[in-house]
């Protein structure tokens, strides 16, 4: 009696190790009625293998035990961070997160804190080697016939956890094992993970080894000092100009910004980009931007932010350049930040808003930019700035409305348009709908950056206007992966440009050639470097 206890218990702390989430949302009462298919493989297995088995419970011990705190890591990445954590690109963010802790905590608080956790990973060690021994050391007193029948059942499940973990990697297709082998398949997405990481590492790493700009003295030097403001204009895509369900709209909106632009002296060049993104990620393409590297996924950013690539920030700051990111869509810890090459951020909770969040969008576009200009003011070195604008993001429900550029104060003047037009739901139910009112958030967005690219300004910034990447498809219908871009500025600045052969304006000809994104930075260190610049004596 006592011994079958025994092994019930030492087979439900197996069972709780193997169907730990590694997910926030996982972590609920149906977690606990999956059926892991290593259950029966071990535990059999330690059956069968009887006195023999010591070395697979040292093995399964180890293993099992590092998935646990895989999954704690992934558990902490994803409540902080809301994504996994990448062992190859995140283990810069442990001793940050230690600090963190220390000063939240006080020293002490973090060193109990972190005895805490090895005891505990400590203690799971020990107790699941003791329960594999006991399961060994009761197979060991069984006859050989149900030792033998132990061993096939282990086997049949061995092959039944390959199946479904090829089934879950795309391996095979069209047949879902029963139960689930979450802790295996984790453990072999990890290891693919990780060797595409490292893959995809080295790439980046050979990219910034052969980068030139990197050694390369008088960066930037052609543009004298002038600030530089890169803005995102979000989900604007080519199907503005391709769409003849948004390009009248658009079109008479860019006809009027370059009329005012015209107005108040500045030249316009624009081209086409090709975005790595289509329908979200905009970061993807801010990373492909400044890095000048092509990042289509996840799995390149996190490689690229572990890799020593310079980004456009980077070797900005290194000219002079005081570098910052106006970022009013993040609302978390942003530890990416200073490797993309940022040594400012300015979150949403830092841009000042008083105002109502308009959905997910924390503030308009307008606010945003005005809150840059008062910032900007109070700054001594020249700006070279990335502000990335979420007015035309998605529900683009309510849109905002402008207002005098001296009304917008500290944004409660959009209260009342926050709370008006339809819900989320309302729109979301007819696609029609959806696309009528990204096109009017998209309007509102490019008015907004025109209007205030043309506000009164002692020295003019030189002004790169672009979209991040196309909405969803079934919202864009056409277009493909390219957004458009704009060079806005005094003509003596436009005029390094010309090499370009980009469009006069800010509408492209449609037959215009369109650039990789990545493409971006080289081609416009070139045009405002000089082109004689040595390498630096020191190298670097």
């Amino acid at each position: 009696m006592r011994l079958g206890l025994a092994l019930l218990c030492s087979a439900v702390l197996v069972d709780l190790l193997l169907i730990l989430p590694n997910h926030p949302n996982a972590l609920q009462w149906p977690a606990l009625t999956v059926v892991p298919l290593e259950l029966p493989v071990l535990l059999l297995g330690m059956l069968a293998l009887g006195g023999h088995a010591r070395p697979l419970a040292i093995v399964a011990t180890v293993a099992l035990t590092l998935m646990t705190a895989l999954k704690l890591a992934d558990l902490s990445a994803y409540a902080a961070f809301g994504r996994g954590f990448d062992p190859l690109a995140d283990m810069h963010l442990v001793p940050a997160a230690a600090h963190l802790l220390r000063g939240s905590a006080g020293l002490v608080g973090a060193l109990v804190t972190g005895a805490t956790l090895l005891v505990l990973l400590g203690g799971a060690m020990v107790l699941l080697y003791r329960a594999l021994t006991l399961w060994a050391r009761s197979g060991s007193r069984l006859p050989r016939g149900p030792r033998y029948v132990a061993g096939g059942t282990a086997l049949v499940f061995a092959l039944l956890c390959a199946a479904e973990i090829r089934t879950a990697l795309n391996g095979w297709q069209g047949w879902r094992p029963p139960g689930s082998a979450f802790t295996a398949r984790l453990g072999a997405e990890h290891i693919r993970d990780f060797a595409r990481s490292r893959v995809a590492l080295a790439e980046f790493e050979r990219a910034a080894a052969e980068d030139p700009w990197a050694r390369r003295a008088g960066l930037l030097s052609k543009l004298e000092g002038r600030p530089v403001v890169i803005v995102f204009v979000e989900s604007y895509g080519r199907a503005a100009f391709d769409n003849p369900l948004y390009a009248p709209r658009h079109l008479e909106t860019l006809e009027a910004g370059e009329a005012t632009l015209a107005q108040a002296g500045l030249a316009m060049r624009s081209g086409w980009l090709g975005s790595p993104v289509q329908g979200g990620q905009s970061w993807l393409a801010h990373a492909t931007l400044a890095a000048g590297v092509h990042v289509s996924d996840q799995r390149h950013y996190r490689a690229l932010l572990a890799s020593k690539r310079q980004t456009l920030f980077t070797l900005a700051a290194g000219a002079g350049y005081r570098t910052m990111a106006v970022a009013p869509a993040i609302v978390m810890d942003w530890p990416e930040g200073p490797a993309m090459g940022f040594q400012e951020i300015r979150a949403a909770a830092d841009l000042g808003y008083r105002g109502l969040p308009f959905n997910w969008v924390t503030m308009p576009d307008q606010y945003t930019l005005a809150a840059f200009d008062r910032i900007a003011a109070g700054q001594d070195a020249p700006l070279m700035t990335e502000i990335a604008l979420i007015s035309s993001h998605a529900p683009w429900t309510p849109v905002p409305r402008m207002v005098p550029w001296e009304a917008v104060g500290d944004g409660s003047v959009f209260d009342a348009e926050a709370t008006s037009g339809p819900s989320p739901k309302q729109v979301w139910a007819d696609p029609d709908r959806i696309r009528n009112h990204y096109g009017r958030s998209l309007d509102y967005a490019l008015r907004t950056v025109l209007s205030w690219a043309a506000l009164p300004r002692a020295e003019p910034p030189l002004i790169i206007v672009l979209g991040d990447h196309q909405p969803a498809g079934f919202v864009a219908q056409a277009g493909g992966k390219d957004v458009p871009v704009h060079l806005i500025g005094a003509p003596d600045v436009l005029s390094l440009f010309d090499g370009w052969e980009w469009t006069s304006g800010l509408r492209p000809v449609a037959a215009q050639e369109t650039w990789p994104m990545q493409a971006f930075r080289d081609r416009f260190l070139d045009a405002t470097s000089e082109a004689d610049a040595e390498v630096r004596a020191d190298g670097s």
